[in-house]
């Protein structure tokens, strides 16, 4: 059974400018707001599969395009091609340690603008992937109020020193943690237990700033694992689900829903 997918139909497009920056966002839905910011290559059927759960979840749900062709299949060419251009852009800075990326800005205007339109006080984010920190940075706006890094990969941990990188500055993750510290964001971090492209020791990093603010989902990928997850497995809440009961891949996109209607309600 493949993972769920889903099209751009009935999703409306509108080009968003924000931190001087201007992308694509595709919208659709009512309800609290949640932006899912798109793993690598981009805005894939899968994601979109996502993307429309938490529509019928009663959600609204905003897709900024920072990169990639929206709707367009994945393939390992698609994939090395935004990588590429990802890896020299200043605006993702996909190696810097302890770095401000200009993207995580975008995504705070982005999230500022829904929360101003939507139901409640705040709004959630996902990222997931490259983007899976572009999430917890984006708390260090008030308007954000939950935020879940799946699979977070940024920085590329190439060395010891980018595999504990929060993926922020130390300035928005003092931002960050000062504000988990009230209660006033919460955040949930899901990867796979072999996944060496986000490595534990960055998520023992966030633990210990955000206390039990962030709450921790490690499923099993190591060989012979129970869910049947090569040891490659990644995409967590995307091209490892499976609409089984059961499915723990399921269960954890399960709770992320949870997650963000318990926080927004």
């Amino acid at each position: 059974m493949p993972a769920p997918t889903s099209t751009l139909t009935g999703w409306t497009l509108t080009p968003f400018t924000g931190a001087g920056l201007t992308h694509d966002c595709f919208e659709k839905g009512t309800g609290p707001g949640v932006v899912l910011i798109p793993e690598l290559p981009g805005i894939t059927p899968e994601v979109l599969g996502l993307a429309d759960h938490l529509v019928d979840s009663g959600l609204t749900v905003v897709i900024p395009s920072p990169f990639g062709q929206p709707g367009r299949p994945l393939t390992a060419g698609y994939v090395t091609r935004e990588l590429g251009r990802i890896c020299v852009s200043s605006e993702f800075r996909a190696f810097a340690v302890g770095a401000h990326r200009p993207i995580a800005d975008y995504v705070r205007a982005v999230a500022k603008d829904l929360a101003g339109r939507t139901p409640g006080k705040g709004v959630g984010v996902i990222g997931m992937c490259f983007t899976g920190g572009f999430a917890l940075a984006a708390a260090v706006d008030e308007s954000v109020l939950a935020a879940v890094a799946s699979q977070p990969s940024a920085p590329f941990p190439v060395g010891r020193a980018r595999q504990v990188d929060p993926g922020m500055s130390a300035a928005e993750l003092n931002t960050v943690a000062a504000r988990a510290a009230t209660g006033a964001v919460c955040a949930l971090g899901l990867r796979f237990s072999e996944d060496s492209t986000v490595p534990r020791a960055r998520f023992e990093t966030l633990k210990a700033r955000l206390g039990d603010a962030f709450e921790v989902i490690e499923l099993d990928s190591s060989p012979g694992n129970p869910g049947g997850f090569p040891k490659n497995a990644h995409s967590v809440l995307t091209r490892e689900v499976r609409e089984i009961p059961g499915h723990p891949a399921l269960a954890a996109r399960e709770r992320g829903v949870q997650f963000l209607r318990e926080r927004l309600a």
